[in-house]
């Protein structure tokens, strides 16, 4: 009996994690960005003076980062319809059931012109 509890946790264990190991490179993300002066509420055209970017990921990377930053906001912007939003410093994922093709979204963003972190979006 011990034999058949042995051999069926480790063949258990062989087929738990079958995920590709990790390599270390680089892999290809869904995502937009738009460059802009002022504030996101009331962006303009970029400027020599003024130049920032948002940037907004969709897909695995996005499902990967919201799962990272947990846990959920519970007073946050869009929640009572149901959005669920984890937030860590200048970086803000959402989830969103009734967006099937895109549930996870993440925003964040640069100041080009000090290179310092900012939020991505404003809500």
């Amino acid at each position: 009996m011990a034999l058949i509890v042995a051999t069926t946790l480790l063949f258990s264990l062989a087929y738990a994690d079958t995920k590709k190991p990790w390599d270390g490179s680089y892999k290809p993300f869904n995502g937009e960005y738009l460059v802009y002066s002022g504030d996101l509420g009331e962006q303009q055209a970029p400027t020599k003076a003024d130049r920032k970017v948002s940037f907004m990921v969709e897909g695995p990377l996005a499902k990967e980062m919201f799962e990272s930053i947990g846990p959920d906001q519970k007073d946050a912007c869009g929640t009572l319809s149901g959005l669920r939003v984890r937030q860590k410093g200048d970086l803000d994922c959402t989830y969103d059931k009734d967006h099937p093709s895109a549930p996870y979204t993440c925003h964040f963003g640069l100041n080009l012109r000090t290179g310092k972190s900012i939020s991505g979006s404003i809500c």
